[in-house]
Formats: C-alpha cells, structure tokens, sequence
C-alpha cells in the first residue's frame, strides 16, 4: 500500500510532534514555524514596525522632553568631559543624580543635529522600534512567528512604553538592552556556548549605565534559566552562570571605576553624595535610600519630594486606576500562559526551550513586580520595563492556546477562556474612566466576549474559516482598550508631564488640564530661552570679564532654563535636591576672590545651604530691573563683586 505526499508529511509532522510532546501533530504548534503563517509574515511584521514607527516618532518637534536631564544632555553635548562625567552644566561644576549612559546617545545626537528638541527624542524613539523587532526576533525563535507578530505587537501597543518613548527618560535605553540580553540567554541556553552567556551579562552591565541597579534585577532569573535549561554538567553551568556574572559586574562598574580613580579636583563633584564617591551616587543615592529606612545610605544625601517617587507602591499596584492602563492590559493573560505554559511542559528534558523561554519571562514579570512593591514609590513610567515580559507571555500564550484549540483535546478550553479574562479584565481597568472614549467598553465586550464564544461552541475543523475569524476578533478585542489608551499619547492632554509621562486620562498634569485648561505650561525647549531669561542671560554675558562661570545658581531647579538656552559654564549649587554640600561656604568664597563667578540666583523653591546663607551675607541684591525683571520676589540675583551694605556701613 502506498501513501500520498500529504500523508507522508502528516506523518512526518506527527512524529515530531510526539517527540515535543505537544498535543496534536496536524496543527501548527508554538516553536514550530507553518507554512500557514510564513507567507504572510513578513508583510504583517512591516505593519507593526510601521505602526511603533508612528507612534514613536509622530509630532516628535513637540515631545516632551524633561527639564533636568535635557539641560545636562545640552551641556554634554558641548563638553566632552561633561559628556564622560556627567556634567549637568558645559564647565563641570557637578554632574547630574545618575550615571550618565541613558543620556549619551541623547548628548551625541544633540551633538549631531543640532540643540532641537526632536533632537533630544530622536534616541528614544529609534530604541523604542528596535525593542519591538528585537522582541519578534526572540519570541520568533523560542515560539514561532505567530506568537512573535502578537508579542511584537502588544510591545508596540503598550501604553507606557510609548509614552516614555515620547520622551526623554532613561528606561526606554534600559529595556531595550535588557531586551536584548534576554535574546542572548536564549541563544546561550539552546546552544549550549559560552560567548552568547557572556554577551549576556555584558549587555546587563550596559543596561546598568542607563539605569543603574534595576538593571540587575533580572540577574536571579537569568542565572536560574541557564541553570534549570542549558545543556551541560551542572558543575560546568554554574561556572559559567558566575563567570557571566562576573562579565556583567564588570561593564556594570566601568564608569563608576573610572570616576572612582579620577582624583575629585580634575572631575565634576558627584551630585547626590555627602562624600563625593561615585559608590555612594549609584549603591546609596539611587539604591539603598530608595528603600525604607536608609534615607543617606552609605554617604548619600537624604532626597527629597522632588527627587523621590511617592505612591504606587505595594503588590496592587499594577492594579491601581492610574498605573493599570499603563501596562497591565495583558497581566491576567500572561500569568495564565505562565503558569499553563510550565504546567503544560510537565514530564520534557530539562532542557526543553519552550518551558525555559516561560520561565524566563514570567520570572522577569514577577520579579520586576515584587521588588516595585517593596521601594519607597515609583513613578509610573518604571512599569514600562514589564512591556516585553507581558508581551512576550501573551503572544506566546495566545499562540500556543490557539494550537491546543485547534488540537480539539480538552485544553482547547483555554483559548477561548484566555480570550474572555482579558476582555473582562480590560472593562475592569476602563471602568474608572469611562468617560474616555465611552463607545471603548460596549465595543470591546461585544467583540471579545462573541468571539470567546464562538471559539469556545465551534470547533476548528467544523467551520475552519470562521474559526479563524473569530479568533482574530478575539485578538483585536484585547487589543483595543490599549491601543485606544497608546493612540492617546499622540495628544499632549493625554501624554502626562515631562517628568512623568503617562498615558490617558490620568496623572496630575491631565487633572491640571482639567482644572485650569486656558493655563496649561509652555513646552520646555533647547536653544529657546523665555523672553525673562533672555532679558537675565543677555545681561550676565554682557557683563562677564573672564570668569568661569557666568552664574552660580541655588540647585538644577534654578539653572534648567539657563543650561537649555546656552551652553556657558554655570555653577550649580547643591545638585538636584539643592542639598549636596558642594560648593561649601568656604569654596563659594574662595571662587569669587579668585573671580571665577561673579552673581549668584537664588530662590525660594529650594532649601537654603551655607552657600546661600554666604550669599545673602555677603553679596549685593541686584535691582531686578536692571536685568529686565519686574520682580526678584521667586528669584533674586546677587552681585559678589559688591559687598553688601549692612546698616553699620550706611550708618558709616
């Protein structure tokens, strides 16, 4: 007896079906790529480039960019040393509160291209699309092109990812390097070779340069992976998982060595510090004092309202009405894909790559989410770290249910109840707003809770091409809520602040809006100084004789403005918070006699410092409408060449 070449394929098929141990051998299956799904891949893939393009990049002239970090990405972009160290102003008075890594693309592209505003964008946008290909590219490999495209898409629809991505916050760089070493484990553990683990870990310390300590939260996860799927003795898989970890300690503390060995006179001063360690700026400023009871861990200086998140904090928050439509649309889906897809792996080799690759994201969630709980607060734009993670879960779940739907065995259940929690969970999380787009709610019921029920009455092989039909109606209606929400961003009412992107209806600057909606704040801009500030720059420059500094200021709050509109060197006193020691009274003073500043601005919005206190004592109050103001009430500006005059001298 014969068999056709059909036949022979099915049976082809099934054999190696069997050998993965997946359910049914005539259907595709997550892992495996399908003829049913290759010739259409590519096109669809472009498409969701097209749209993260778009998203990204549209009305980029108008982002906006954050007041602090853009002043120091214009003064890096005119200083090389600034540019090394972190310089929040062209002279190197002190650097900015982080390592600098997240702002040298920015810096180089300012460089580049001009101090335009775009210009500052321009990174985060390009990083955000390489995330979403990267993300396709490893989900591809690990669970087939159907899981890809829809986790490759989720990441495009996320809404935080793409709020932050409008902006010019650090995580956007954070989480496509943590992206792309998460693709490197991956090829590690399914070949079996030293060089991706170590590739690995050196893009964990990379992404440490972006954003410091958080970077290295997925080292647990990545270590237990290696250990739990790679091939090899076990012996040999923990001496690679420590030399990986060596190799990512090592990137990770390059420039805080370098800084470290760099003698404190021939650098910036390290913002955040009591001590001026580049140890204590990233491991007790940005670590330990962001936690409970170490408020000036190992030398740092206590922050403030202004350099600390208050709120969204503890295990709900994901669940709260602010921060759940940034990025928890697909939370129920990829827990159920979690912890069905290890269930479902149950009695494979150690090494079996589908389970591993859950693993690996679900602990990423997980673990990302536990350790936001337990800090101080968080400002909604960290959840965008959890976009890959959730995408990654959902596609990978969304395609490996619809292979056991087609399979007609009795998990075919899942795909249409996975379907159906998410729809539900997307009414919950709109509920709180259902004034914002009131036609969202009834639209995505009808579409995701018919579809999950045709999926669930019909079976694949009776009406094939209904079965198809409603289950991309079922995608699309989890997919709406976010994208409505995403879509959102592109409208600066629904974009959040500068300091605090967010997306939708939500946050203070949209209630801002709401209250006093002829009042809303002018964009912050490069090289575009207010009509006050160019009245108070025109009359320093006029007056500089050679000093070094054209002003010294009382904290960055002071100095933003000017540091975005010139790249002259200014002195700026006490950092971020306005509390770090440098310069001390005694330096001040020291400054002004060998005249290497002359004014000094002051102001109320930040606590006062011996330096000031020297100021006041010593310095003549400047008339305000001799540099163009008609007021010096919120921020006085003090001569130091001229003593000031004391009752005794007039009386004198």
């Amino acid at each position: 007896m014969t068999t056709s070449p059909t036949t022979r394929h099915a049976s082809s098929h099934r054999r190696r079906s069997s050998r993965q141990g997946l359910a049914e051998p005539a259907v595709p299956v997550v892992g495996q790529p399908s003829q049913e799904t290759l010739h259409w891949e590519l096109p669809a893939l472009l498409l969701v480039l097209v749209l993260a393009t778009v998203l990204y990049f549209w009305g980029m002239g108008e982002a906006a960019i954050h007041p602090y970090y853009s002043a120091a990405v214009r003064s890096m972009s005119a200083s090389w040393r600034s540019f090394v160290f972190g310089g929040l102003d062209a002279g190197g008075s002190i650097t900015v509160d982080k390592i600098p890594g997240a702002l040298w693309p920015q810096a180089l592209s300012v460089r580049v291209f001009g101090p335009h505003v775009w210009a500052v964008a321009f990174p985060q946008a390009v990083e955000g699309v390489l995330s979403v290909l990267v993300l396709h590219r490893i989900v591809r490999a690990w669970a087939g092109p159907v899981a890809a495209l829809l986790a490759a898409l989720i990441l495009a629809l996320s809404p935080i990812s793409v709020a932050l991505g409008r902006h010019s916050i650090p995580d956007t760089l954070l989480t496509l390097l943590l992206v792309l070493a998460a693709g490197a484990l991956q090829k590690a553990v399914l070949t079996g070779r030293l060089v991706p683990l170590l590739t690995c870990g050196a893009l964990v310390g990379l992404a440490f340069q972006a954003k410091m300590l958080q970077a290295w939260l997925v080292l647990p996860v990545f270590g237990a992976v290696y250990l739990l799927a790679a091939p090899g003795a076990p012996l040999r898989r923990a001496g690679r998982v420590l030399l990986a970890g060596g190799t990512a300690f090592v990137v990770s503390c390059a420039w805080v060595l370098l800084v470290y060995l760099t003698p404190g006179g021939q650098r910036p001063y390290l913002d955040g510090t009591r001590n001026n360690n580049p140890f204590t700026l990233v491991f007790g400023y940005n670590g330990l004092s962001r936690f409970g009871g170490a408020p000036d861990a190992l030398g740092s200086v206590a922050g403030t309202t202004a350099s600390r998140a208050s709120g969204n904090t503890g295990l709900t928050m994901l669940l709260n009405s602010t921060i759940g439509p940034q990025i928890s649309w697909f939370l129920p889906l990829s827990l159920l894909a979690f912890v069905l897809g290890v269930l479902w792996r149950k009695g494979q080799p150690r090494t079996d790559p589908l389970r591993a690759g859950f693993v690996l994201w679900g602990g990423w969630l997980l673990l990302h989410t536990v350790v936001f709980s337990s800090s101080n607060g968080n400002h909604g734009y960290y959840t965008a770290v959890l976009a890959p993670a959730l995408a990654a879960l959902s596609g990978a779940g969304l395609a490996l249910f619809r292979s056991q739907w087609q399979a007609d065995g009795p998990r075919r259940v899942a795909l249409p109840a996975a379907i159906a929690l998410t729809v539900v969970w997307a009414v919950v999380l709109q509920v709180p707003h259902h004034s914002f787009a009131p036609w969202l709610l009834p639209l995505v019921l009808v579409l995701g809770l018919g579809a999950a029920a045709g999926l669930w009455i019909r079976r694949a092989r009776e009406m094939p091409q209904v079965a198809r039909w409603a289950f991309t109606a079922g995608v699309a209606a989890t997919l709406l809520a976010p994208a409505v929400w995403t879509a959102s961003t592109l409208d600066s009412r629904y974009a959040g602040s500068a300091m605090s992107p967010l997306a939708g209806p939500v946050g203070n600057a949209y209630q801002e809006q709401v209250r006093h909606p002829a009042h809303r704040s002018a964009p912050i801009t490069l090289n575009d100084p207010s009509v006050r500030d160019a009245k108070l720059l025109k009359y320093l420059t006029a007056r500089l004789s050679g000093e070094k500094y054209l002003l010294a200021t009382q904290a960055a709050y002071t100095a933003e403005p000017l540091l975005r509109a010139s790249t002259q060197p200014m002195l700026v006193m006490g950092g971020f918070t306005g509390l770090t020691p440098y310069p001390t009274a005694p330096q001040l003073e020291s400054l002004v006699a060998a005249h290497q500043v002359r004014y000094a601005l002051l102001t109320a919005q930040r606590p006062a410092t011996p330096a000031t206190a020297w100021i006041k004592d010593h310095c003549t109050r400047v008339r305000p409408s001799a540099y163009g103001h008609t007021s010096d009430k919120s921020s006085p500006l003090y001569d130091c060449y001229t003593p000031r005059r004391t009752p005794a001298t007039k009386a004198r």
